[in-house]
């Protein structure tokens, strides 16, 4: 097995990284591949020291499996010469989820739409991949006509720069700006560059993949994406429209059997999903579980998860897993 990580040097690459250890995912041989700009850097990772290679020699290298975090631009060019030598390329960009040649992929929702002839699977956005973590096995049960998300996302989601940019503006210092306004102690209605119907491009990505990856063109998304100052994950308050009558103890039931899933509900003691608990952890959390009491079989509940790790590095990582498992690659 010959493993490489493409942009193993960003924010997201260092973080698969971490989960790969975390995970004790077997390979024979790791490629680090970054940038021209990062070719030749050293790093240091379980306990070796690797030298960062360009792309052109990883897809000389042919390795099995490519995890992509470089942005969406390396992604179109070099996705494809790794899949001509028979990479399964696994990315991390917004490249290829609308791609309908492409399958994009939440393992323990859609999985098994994972066929041997795929060699680019797109990750989906994060904000998409813990929603859809807790609507798949609601779909399935009571059937979803329509979902109302508002985000409440993490600075960590627009990289290093956004990070630095919050923490010169706490410490008082003028930043090279990533935002078009301040973000500390401010809320962003901004995430991504607005479309001609007055959404912005991170609303519409939940909007299309959540019915790609549920596999039904009947579920609507309503999006209203939001960047706010914290660094530890995505949160969002979801309303779901269903087709059927449900219980609320049945809902909490199906949601505690769903891998990966864990309920944080118990408000009586101040429990529920924050960004500060989910901080480095892969799992998708899920609290204030309710009855929405305005409209008939309606459901309100929060959800929270780390973007980096389930939203991203871990979703891939596992993707990886799958692929391995069930013997796809070539």
């Amino acid at each position: 097995m010959k493993l490489a990580v493409v942009g193993a040097t960003g924010l997201v690459g260092t973080e698969i990284l971490e989960v790969l250890k975390e995970r004790n995912f077997e390979y024979d041989e790791l490629l680090l591949v970054a940038s021209a700009r990062s070719a030749g850097k050293q790093i240091e990772y379980q306990g070796k020291t690797y030298t960062v290679i360009g792309l052109e020699d990883a897809v000389a290298a042919k390795p099995d499996i490519a995890i992509f975090s470089a942005g969406g631009g390396t992604s179109l060019d070099w996705a494809p010469k790794f899949a001509e030598v028979g990479t399964i390329v696994i990315d991390n960009s917004s490249a290829w989820r609308m791609d309908p040649t492409k399958k994009l992929v939440v393992p323990e929702i859609n999985g098994d739409a994972i066929t041997i002839d795929d060699r680019i699977i797109a990750n989906p956005n994060c904000s998409t991949i813990q929603m859809v973590l807790v609507l798949g096995p609601l779909h399935q049960k009571y059937g979803i006509n329509r979902v109302i998300v508002s985000t409440y996302q993490s600075v960590t989601g627009s990289g290093k720069g956004a990070v630095d940019q919050m923490m010169a503006e706490r410490a008082g210092e003028t930043p090279e700006m990533v935002y078009p306004h301040k973000i500390d102690m401010n809320v962003l209605p901004h995430i991504d560059v607005f479309q001609d119907n007055g959404y912005t491009k991170e609303e519409m990505k939940m909007t299309n993949e959540t019915v790609k990856i549920l596999r039904d063109e009947k579920v609507k998304v309503s999006a209203t994406c939001v960047r706010i100052p914290t660094m530890g994950g995505h949160s969002e308050a979801v309303n779901i429209e269903f087709d059927n009558p449900y219980d609320l103890e049945e809902v909490k039931s199906i949601l505690s059997k769903v891998p990966g899933l864990v309920i944080q509900d118990d408000v009586a003691n101040n429990v529920y999903p924050m960004p500060l608990t989910a901080h480095k952890k892969d799992e998708v959390f899920v609290g204030r579980i309710r009855k929405d009491e305005s409209k008939e079989n309606a459901l309100n509940l929060w959800i929270v998860a780390d973007n980096l790790r389930k939203g991203a590095a871990t979703n891939a990582v596992q993707i990886a897993q799958y692929v391995t498992e069930n013997n796809l690659v070539l």
